[in-house]
């Protein structure tokens, strides 16, 4: 089986919203790889993430604030043959999202965020109190490159 490119939007933003996190990658400022899991929520083709108001992904992003994000999900693992460790591979659909990252200030607007974030692991509704929303970091995330790909499906 081949690695299949995926560039069909509504086959990307369906990987996305089926993940339950994803990994968000970038480079520090002594030029070192740093990748965290994170909760996100996807809303008209932009990713919205949350954190803490301080620590180290928050300084790195604040001066170096490009982006890979990863999502990744349908894993099912397959074989040829089951006494051959060369046959085995995984099924996975995934996708790259790359873009740069903007630190949201205002209050209605870090709101609708973090109500973005919730929508995608429950359907219920929440409002959030000030001190929530003041004492959180919400970023937006806008595509600069998307890359999907798929195997065994």
């Amino acid at each position: 089986m081949k690695n299949r490119i995926l560039n069909f939007g509504p086959e990307l933003d369906a990987i996305i919203r089926k993940c339950s996190y994803c990994v968000v990658s970038m480079v520090d400022t002594e030029g070192m790889p740093y990748a965290v899991p994170m909760n996100f929520g996807y809303q008209d083709g932009v990713i919205f993430l949350h954190s803490g108001p301080e620590g180290k992904k928050i300084d790195i992003l604040k001066e170096k604030p490009e982006v890979c994000i990863t999502f990744s999900t349908d894993h099912v693992l397959r074989w040829q043959s089951s006494d051959v460790a060369c046959s085995y591979s995984m099924k996975y659909r995934s996708v790259l999202f790359y873009g740069t990252v903007s630190f949201i200030t205002d209050f209605d607007e870090k709101e609708a965020a973090l109500d973005c974030i919730m929508q995608q692991y429950t359907d219920e509704a929440y409002r959030f109190s000030e001190p929530a929303v003041k004492n959180v970091a919400v970023m937006k995330v806008s595509p600069t490159r998307l890359e999907g790909r798929a195997y065994g499906y």
